[in-house]
């Protein structure tokens, strides 16, 4: 078909293959558009400067920046416009550091730039929040003049509001010679994006009273807005009386659902906006993923990844690299790396993110594979890809290959540890019962030890039933974070575990005198396309009665195979009795006895947890996996488990 269309204007070759190349990037149809490629090598006109930026053009909006990147490195010279192009490639494939270091180049070639590439050089300092090279190049933008281009300005305004400096944004924005709506809503969305409402709305009504209608951004914006206050249904009520809802207003309001762990709330907003006849975008279908995971809603995944290939983003490598964290974060690791072998392009964020699909699986050794091969192919880990390989390490308690893995990260790759980095560490050591040297690794810490730190110590210490590393941990974290619930939890377990009675008392009404509310556990578990969610405590389930009898009818057998409910992990003053009846109506067992009685049998059954997973139903769920012959996959804040015929991949230790 390509080759019949390119047959027929022959009278203006290369002018055809433009034509062709534009229709290419804007359908987002690689295939075709190598076709066109191949076309055009065969007619020697490869080495033309105007084909050749098409192309690279073509390649980025197709998202195969490899493809881009080979025609640019073959082009015998290079203009302003190919510099752009492959700039702008790299940014919009995520991979801002690329960008910025393209845009370097080309000032060493002498090219001036235009404030198109400066525009996009731009958005790449604010992804990154560099603020030093934002600042360069505003210095930059006043001497070649192009401050007053109303579009340049609007995208300073906003490089300086996503690297936290608002005050400067404003100023900027004040003294702007022209504002238009962009102006106004990049400067009202750097107040959201740092946590300034009022500021944010008094210049919405700034805005109006100066005649500047808003679109559909602005109110976007605001919906964004109101969804990370954790106002999620001021934000529906803006969203719904909206006059024209795009693409982004929909993408807007299903992000404010999954930011506010109200996946489920995405996806029926989904469904609304498939049957209102607005197409979705790659951003769109990258958040509904996300939700999807959040809850481990795979069938619901696996119709998205359908919609996916029908509406030919498959090819997108954040959309791809999405999908690799969907699948594994449901426990599907073998479809994940399926999914990432077949992949058209890989990037540092595909990479890390099937690395993290085996971390979060305990599939150290996998992991640990997978990082050598990213490194053979060419591809430089960044700290995310450190942080996912270290916790690997940790999960799998791989500690000599974690001890290796930390001490080269700024030897081969340049890159310094931060405080999550040391937290893995601390984390490797305590797993694998080292919780000497993790407590003297922390003394030996270059930079002062956060509570991510003194709370991967914690879980060690409780883990390991160590009372008195554990209090020292406590202590520390209290220092740091004093309305935390999670390390009153962990230090109570601690003194539960060791029969302490008095100190489990104390530190019951410490936590109670300071006010500190535990959060309640909450399971999700998506039966026939549907997320069902169960809370501690709570029997609201219009099932409850067949749940609670289910559930009944396991202890009973559980008991028989040997069961013992553990009382320290219900923090309550009450009865023995009444513990067990608390353990009971934990949110995972309540989400196992729906499963049972809802699917068939023989089938996998899959749950996700906010919170992690109390002993007592680790225990129980490994005994219920050999009891009806079921694997149960629990996907908590931590880890995956997977229980099969009595037994957990984790070894009982998360």
């Amino acid at each position: 078909m390509v080759e019949q269309m390119v047959q027929q204007t022959t009278k203006a070759p290369i002018g055809a293959y433009v034509c062709l190349l534009k229709g290419c990037s804007r359908r987002k149809a690689l295939a075709e558009g190598k076709q066109v490629h191949a076309l055009i090598v065969q007619s020697v006109l490869d080495s033309n400067i105007l084909l050749a930026n098409t192309l690279v053009h073509m390649y980025s909006k197709c998202g195969s920046v490899l493809d881009a990147h080979k025609v640019f490195s073959n082009m015998p010279q290079h203009n302003v416009y190919s510099w752009t192009a492959i700039i702008s490639a790299y940014a919009d494939s995520g991979q801002a550091e690329e960008a910025i270091k393209l845009f370097q180049q080309m000032q060493e070639t002498g090219l001036a730039p235009d404030k198109v590439v400066f525009v996009v050089v731009l958005k790449a300092c604010a992804r990154l929040a560099a603020l030093e090279q934002g600042k360069q190049l505003h210095s930059d933008i006043i001497r070649r003049g192009f401050q007053s281009d109303v579009i340049v300005g609007s995208t300073l305004v906003d490089m300086y509001s996503k690297c936290g400096c608002t005050e400067d944004a404003r100023e900027l924005f004040n003294n702007m010679s022209e504002r238009d709506v962009v102006s106004w809503t990049a400067m009202i969305a750097g107040y959201a994006q740092n946590g300034l409402s009022k500021e944010a709305f008094a210049l919405y009504e700034q805005m109006k009273q100066e005649g500047v209608q808003p679109n559909n951004v602005t109110l976007s914006t605001l919906v964004d807005m109101y969804a990370k206050c954790g106002c999620t249904e001021d934000a529906r009520e803006l969203f719904n009386n909206m006059s024209e809802r795009d693409v982004v207003s929909w993408s807007a309001m299903i992000a404010g659902y999954a930011q506010n762990g109200l996946g489920k709330d995405s996806l029926a907003l989904y469904e609304q906006m498939k049957q209102e006849g607005v197409q979705p975008d790659n951003v769109t279908f990258v958040l509904l993923l996300q939700a999807c995971a959040s809850l481990a809603a795979l069938e619901q995944g696996k119709q998205l990844h359908s919609d996916i290939i029908k509406r030919g983003f498959q090819s997108d490598v954040i959309v791809g690299s999405t999908l690799v964290d969907m699948y594994s974060k449901c426990g599907c690791t073998e479809d994940a790396r399926e999914l990432f072998n077949n992949m058209s392009e890989r990037n540092v964020v595909s990479w890390t993110a099937m690395i993290a699909g085996y971390a979060q699986n305990g599939l150290g050794k996998e992991a640990l594979a997978l990082f050598d091969q990213m490194q053979r192919e060419g591809t430089k880990p960044n700290e995310v890809t450190y942080i996912c390989v270290l916790s690997a390490c940790a999960q799998s308690r791989l500690v000599d290959e974690g001890r290796h893995v930390f001490d080269s990260m700024y030897k081969n790759h340049g890159v310094t540890p931060t405080m999550e980095h040391y937290a893995c560490m601390v984390d490797l050591l305590g797993r694998a019962g080292c919780l000497a040297d993790a407590e003297l690794f922390i003394d030996k810490m270059p930079i002062q030890p956060g509570s991510v730190v003194w709370m991967s110590l914690l879980g060690a210490a409780r883990n390991h039933g160590n009372v008195e590393i554990g209090r020292r941990a406590f202590d520390r974290v209290m220092k740091l974070e004093p309305k935390n619930a999670a390390p009153y939890v962990l230090l109570s377990n601690i003194y539960a575990a060791a029969g302490r009675k008095d100190e489990l008392a104390k530190i019951r009404n410490e936590m109670k005198d300071a006010g500190v509310k535990k959060m309640p556990g909450c399971s999700w578990i998506e039966v026939d396309n549907q997320v069902h969610a169960f809370v501690v405590g709570e029997a609201t389930h219009p099932q409850s009665k067949e749940i609670l009898a289910e559930l009944d009818r396991l202890v009973g057998l559980m008991k028989e195979a040997g069961y013992i409910p553990d009382l320290s992990f219900v923090l309550d003053d009450v009865e023995d009795k009444e513990k067990e009846n608390a353990l009971c109506r934990h949110s995972v067992k309540l989400a196992v006895a729906f499963g049972l009685i809802k699917t068939p049998p023989g089938t996998p059954i899959r749950i996700k947890k906010n919170l992690w997973v109390c002993g007592d139903c680790h225990n129980a769920t490994k005994i219920i996996s050999k009891i009806v012959g079921r694997e149960i996959i629990v996907m908590d804040a931590n880890r995956s488990h997977h229980f099969k015929d009595g037994f957990c991949f984790c070894g009982d230790y998360w």
